[in-house]
């Protein structure tokens, strides 16, 4: 439906993009009434990510580089989606290492 997005796609080269945001009620856990996951991985390993499923540390909000974790301002879901290209960006051009 609009309220919702989910798509996976695979690169030439093997790699895997896959999107999910989905329109929630707004709760204590959700404030803003959505839960995503955006993730790149490259064979097999997940270089970069963004969700709020459960808690790392104080933040609920959170990115994912290689193996670092750090907290992510959510704003909307479509500053969610540049920032997840950006980074995406940044991995294939060896920006992110």
């Amino acid at each position: 439906d609009e309220e919702s997005f989910c798509h996976k796609y695979t690169e030439i080269n093997g790699d895997i993009v896959e999107i999910a945001i989905y329109k929630i009620p707004i709760s204590e856990k959700y404030p803003k009434g959505i839960l995503y996951s955006c993730v790149y991985v490259r064979e097999g390993k997940r270089l970069v990510a963004y969700d709020n499923h459960g808690k790392h540390g104080p933040f609920n909000d959170h990115r994912h580089i290689k193996e670092y974790i750090e907290s992510y301002e959510f704003v909307d879901q479509w500053k969610l989606l540049q920032d997840f290209s950006e980074d995406i960006r940044k991995i294939k051009q060896g920006v992110i290492k």
